[in-house]
């Protein structure tokens, strides 16, 4: 705590400067929309009509990219915990701006898998990655809390960007929708990444939670003990010790399975829906309702985190995932299937923020870019294999019935791989 910081950065440490962090780490998780699924979605129709591409090939080109974003995450955590969140920020938002821009010109297929590599890779990965990672550098006691209102911009995200898109298009164009991202990303998030960012509170002279560094000189030194709900502080792993241990791997099937399971349901909703006999409006009320459910829960969610172990907070979540798949699939009319909505909302509320909880509460912060990144693999690789095992399974038995009971499997495979998975200790 006693080294010299530059004066211009010392003018910035105030309490209330950990909470801004906080805002950006939501700005962060909203502009990572142009990379989701929920918003790449409403594009295909578009280029099916004006390429004439199948969707079976756009699906597969999806997926191929999806599953080569995901090799390559690692990559991008490293380079977060070397080079830090202050430069890291704005170099993949500008590479997620150039993506989008990229898009704005589809004409052959190969141009479109290359798309789909760079939106996947610095949308859907790297962006949710640096939001994931940089609330933690900055928080301990109220890491829950914290969490959860970054999260607001990963629920802004699909309540607002598939509905900005859709006019776009529909008024000007597929090129110009993605064109708007772009200069979004270019003129709004990278410098205001740039200019407010700073890696880790102490580069300001503060400590976490919003306390000033002098609030905590006398403890310096001192391993930081638990006090009733509040946990001790945790050691930092690196990532060859983290991937030694049990928790780390259980983990990784933790970070697959709703991955997996979301994204599947997700894309093949309006067949799912329309399999019951209702139509694609219904559909689009049933994603409306599951996103304004998580606002709420997202709160709630970081409240849980910072009073309950978070591995029994994981488990759970997989009963409820569980028990929406089991509505999803039995529910014959409209008011369960809005049950079912609201159930997994919550589910998936209390995933996101347990998740960005999880890791540090684990392994530390000091290489929780490389350690997460490596958890961000996982889930990228199962947003990429979520969609064809429901395309397969319908193409062979004409309906979901048998996939929708198998994916049961995996969220009950994931309640005992989280409760088997406290925190690690070193011998």
């Amino acid at each position: 705590m006693n080294e010299k910081i530059p004066q211009t950065e010392s003018k910035l440490a105030f309490p209330g400067y950990s909470w801004i962090i906080v805002l950006i780490s939501g700005l962060i998780l909203f502009f990572s929309g142009p990379g989701q699924t929920y918003n790449v979605s409403v594009f295909i129709d578009s280029y099916i009509e004006s390429e004439g591409w199948s969707r079976s090939a756009i699906s597969g080109f999806y997926s191929t990219a999806t599953l080569t974003a995901g090799l390559l995450m690692p990559f991008s955590g490293r380079f977060i915990d070397k080079k830090g969140h202050r430069f890291m920020t704005p170099v993949i938002a500008g590479f997620l701006a150039l993506a989008c821009f990229w898009m704005s010109f589809m004409k052959a297929p190969w141009m479109l898998v290359l798309g789909f590599v760079m939106i996947r890779l610095f949308g859907q990965g790297s962006m949710t990655l640096l939001a994931t990672t940089l609330t933690p550098q900055w928080f301990h006691r109220k890491q829950g809390i914290a969490l959860s209102i970054a999260q607001v911009g990963g629920v802004a995200g699909p309540a607002l960007i598939p509905i900005i898109s859709t006019y776009l298009i529909l008024n000007f164009g597929a090129s110009l929708a993605w064109r708007f991202w772009a200069f979004w990303l270019i003129a709004f998030m990278a410098p205001l990444g740039a200019l407010l960012i700073r890696n880790r509170p102490e580069d300001i002279g503060m400590a976490q939670d919003g306390r000033m560094a002098y609030e905590v000189e006398a403890t310096e030194g001192k391993p930081e003990e638990s006090t009733g709900t509040t946990p001790a502080m945790t050691a930092n792993w690196t990532p060859g010790e983290a991937t030694k241990t049990r928790t780390f791997w259980m983990m990784i099937y933790c970070m697959l399975v709703p991955s997996m399971i979301t994204t599947g349901i997700t894309f093949h909703i309006v067949s799912i829906i329309g399999e019951k006999g209702f139509p694609v409006t219904f559909a689009a009320l049933i994603l409306s309702v599951t996103a304004t459910v998580q606002l709420p829960v997202t709160f709630l969610a970081g409240w849980a985190c910072d009073r309950f172990p978070v591995y029994k907070l994981k488990a759970f979540n997989y009963i409820l995932m569980a028990s929406a798949i089991l509505l999803l699939l039995y529910s014959p009319s409209k008011p369960l299937l809005v049950l079912y909505a609201v159930i997994h909302g919550i589910s998936m509320s209390t995933d996101h923020v347990s998740t960005s909880a999880w890791w540090p509460g684990n392994f530390g912060r000091k290489h929780l870019g490389t350690i997460r990144g490596m958890g961000m693999t996982a889930m990228v690789i199962g947003s990429a294999l979520g969609p064809l095992p429901f395309g397969f399974a319908y193409d062979t038995f004409g309906n979901y019935h048998f996939i929708l009971l198998a994916m049961l499997i995996f969220p009950a495979l994931a309640f005992v791989a989280a409760m088997i998975s406290p925190p690690p200790s070193r011998s």
